[in-house]
């Protein structure tokens, strides 16, 4: 079954938005609990949040104007499914994954 490389993009809060409250978050955990119960066939790896990194060059370089991945990346994830559309749709349904702060970008994986 083909892999998909599923990485959460952080994105600009609307001016009007407000981080979940700590019940909400507490709401959102269950869920998640339930998601993955419920995709655990699919689910080949979970990741987890990015923390610090370094870039690195053909010449060794290692800073420089680059962005930092984790603004933009807050965190991955490898989901298995029959193609892309099926891959989305367990993504999407990620609980506190996709919504007014974020997103994920669904990849495919090809192994040679």
């Amino acid at each position: 079954m083909p892999r998909y490389l599923c990485l959460q993009r952080s994105l600009p809060p609307a001016p009007d938005s407000t981080p979940p409250s700590p019940a909400e978050m507490q709401e959102i955990y269950a869920r998640f609990g339930a998601w993955k119960a419920q995709f655990e066939d699919n689910l080949v790896d979970l990741g987890g949040r990015l923390g610090e990194g370094r870039l690195v060059t053909e010449d060794g370089r290692s800073d420089g104007p680059f962005v930092e991945v984790k603004e933009l990346v807050g965190g991955y994830m490898i989901v298995s499914a029959d193609d892309l559309e099926g891959a989305i749709r367990i993504a999407a349904a990620c609980p506190g994954v996709v919504g007014p702060r974020s997103g994920i970008e669904v990849v495919e994986i090809f192994v040679p």
